[in-house]
């Protein structure tokens, strides 16, 4: 069994938000992984409201339990885009909810 850390990808209750999460499963395989974030994805959902869009990646973390400063997920991609752009187009629109808890 390892450990692998899967962004699933959920519309909210509230119309036109979506929420990118992460959560972290120990599994035999990427397949089985997934399965467990996407069962966790419609639990959750249906717990809140909105649904699972059908949206998963996996990355393997390991065979030792995760720890503090442990890479959970990664994902890269290609693109002709200068940081500062990059950052604008794909994780600082302006839309995004950030912070914690007032």
């Amino acid at each position: 069994m390892l450990w692998y850390g899967v962004r699933t990808i959920v519309e909210s209750s509230e119309p036109g938000t979506y929420e990118e999460r992460i959560t972290i499963w120990l599994a035999d395989s990427f397949e089985h992984a997934i399965e467990q974030a996407e069962e966790d994805a419609i639990e959750y959902t249906e717990a809140v409201g909105g649904g699972y869009v059908g949206m998963a990646q996996a990355y393997l973390i390991g065979d030792g339990a995760p720890g503090n400063g442990d890479e959970v997920f990664s994902l890269m991609r290609d693109s002709d885009l200068p940081p500062q752009e990059y950052v604008t187009r794909f994780f600082d629109t302006g839309d995004e909810r950030q912070g914690g808890a007032p």
